[in-house]
């Protein structure tokens, strides 16, 4: 969320239950103002929080005048003083992907990690436990590059490409409208493109270049379904499915008016014939205040929240999570 704008974008997203305090708010606010100016960003974004055991980060990210090229991310434990952090690698996605559990909240912290490596002492080969120790500010950086490139979201017009190949924020964007913005292909991701390069020209034709040149979110996998057949869920019976939703947010299942099958004569459960209105894939898609408010939220890493006011330009996303991945999420649909 820009920080511009950071009182109402964070009124705004405060329907998935995290915030700030006002103080916090009133730190951001003048904090975010002097990185803007002593960094010379053409714009920063509050990014978000991430959960620790012993303190919490508050992300920033600052943007250039192209919108696409790479951002710098600055962190802090107080919401005053910010530290630049490095860029994320390849080789730092290696060391820490074996890292699990919570955050400790302390960059300087170390995480111990046992593994076994080939050492050779002449002709002789064998296999030696060696403990590594790899960095809580290595991580951080890493999953905020993991967050970026899955489920960073913004509205499909809110930005522009010249034809001299820049990406600028679009002065002329007015929201998008109430149908439009019940859609996810009116949604992409906040980042280079990837699947747009493997495209057909016969797919790429009704497509306009200065707006559409990046990655929709409606090809995301686990991808969305709405239509009027059964559904079958391997995991939990039809009774257990309507009393629980499908254990998504946004996953609307009704019962036919007839029929009861007998599904196991063992243990006497009967379940019904469900027809499946909306399943929303690794997205939840929430109307909210009288459709004032369109909210998106990220299964796939939980914490995510995309918010988008139609016909207006208030959007955003932020992120207030524990910084870990919902691995579970395919045996979940």
């Amino acid at each position: 969320m820009d920080s511009e704008s950071l009182l109402l974008s964070l009124e705004l997203a405060s329907g998935s239950g995290q915030g700030l305090s006002p103080d916090r708010r009133a730190s951001l606010l003048t904090s975010l103002t002097l990185v803007k100016r002593d960094y010379r960003y053409s714009r920063v974004l509050f990014w978000g929080r991430i959960l620790g055991l012993v303190a919490d980060y508050y992300i920033a990210q600052g943007l250039s005048e192209d919108q696409l090229a790479p951002r710098k991310t600055l962190y802090s434990l107080n919401c005053m003083e910010w530290s630049l952090l490095p860029p994320a690698t390849e080789e730092m996605a290696v060391e820490t992907s074996v890292v699990k559990g919570r955050f400790m909240g302390d960059p300087s912290h170390e995480y111990e990690h046992t593994e076994l490596q080939k050492m050779k002492e002449g002709e002789k080969v064998f296999e030696e436990e060696v403990v590594v120790q790899i960095k809580e500010e290595n991580r951080l950086v890493s999953v905020i590059d993991q967050i970026d490139k899955a489920v960073a979201v913004i509205p499909r017009g809110a930005l522009f490409k010249t034809p001299f190949g820049p990406i600028h924020v679009n002065r002329t964007f007015e929201g998008l409208s109430l149908s439009e913005a019940k859609k996810l292909s009116s949604y992409f991701h906040f980042r280079e493109p990837v699947e747009l390069k493997n495209k057909t020209l016969l797919e790429k034709a009704d497509l306009d270049p200065s707006l559409d040149f990046m990655d929709s979110l409606e090809h995301d996998i686990p991808k969305a379904t709405l239509q009027g057949g059964y559904c079958y869920h391997p995991h939990f019976t039809a009774k257990e499915m309507l009393l629980w939703g499908c254990r998504l947010p946004g996953c609307k299942v009704r019962p036919e008016s007839q029929g009861r099958v007998p599904r196991d004569a063992s243990t006497g459960w009967e379940d019904w014939n469900l027809t499946v209105v909306f399943c929303p894939g690794s997205w939840s898609i929430q109307m909210e205040r009288g459709n004032a408010l369109v909210v998106l939220r990220s299964l796939l890493w939980p914490g995510l929240t995309f918010f988008h006011a139609p016909r207006t330009k208030n959007y955003g996303y932020i992120y207030m999570g524990t910084g870990e991945k919902n691995i579970d999420l395919p045996f979940m649909l």
